[in-house]
């Protein structure tokens, strides 16, 4: 997966923006004004999801490629790379969980907007 099909994929999700935040090289998604996703576009290799915390060890000791959020919370944020072995079924599996794990975490009427999108 490339940074140009990243973020058709990211898009693609019901109520999904995207934006920088943090300036003009990290590319932030969020949904309802959340992060659920950013890659920096200098390396363009990499991006941090959200994940479940047991989940997110499980991830780190499978795949080299998965590590912890870089300048993230480490306990829910991983980093992936874009450029080892992964899939881009399990790339985007990644990104799906973090796109759910944000969504879930909204009010009860927020949910319900975005699933009528």
């Amino acid at each position: 997966m490339n940074i140009e099909e990243l973020r058709d994929y990211c898009l693609q999700k019901p109520g999904a923006t995207e934006g920088f935040p943090f300036g003009e090289d990290t590319l932030v998604f969020k949904i309802a004004e959340k992060l659920f996703l950013l890659t920096n576009l200098q390396t363009g290799d990499r991006f941090n999801v959200k994940c479940d915390p047991e989940w997110a060890v499980e991830l780190r000791e499978r795949y080299p490629e998965v590590q912890p959020g870089y300048h993230m919370n480490k306990k829910l944020w991983n980093t992936v790379y874009m450029n080892g072995s992964l899939t881009r079924k399990q790339l985007c599996e990644m990104i799906d969980h973090s796109y759910e794990q944000v969504v879930k975490s909204l009010p009860k009427k927020v949910q319900a907007e975005i699933t009528e999108l």
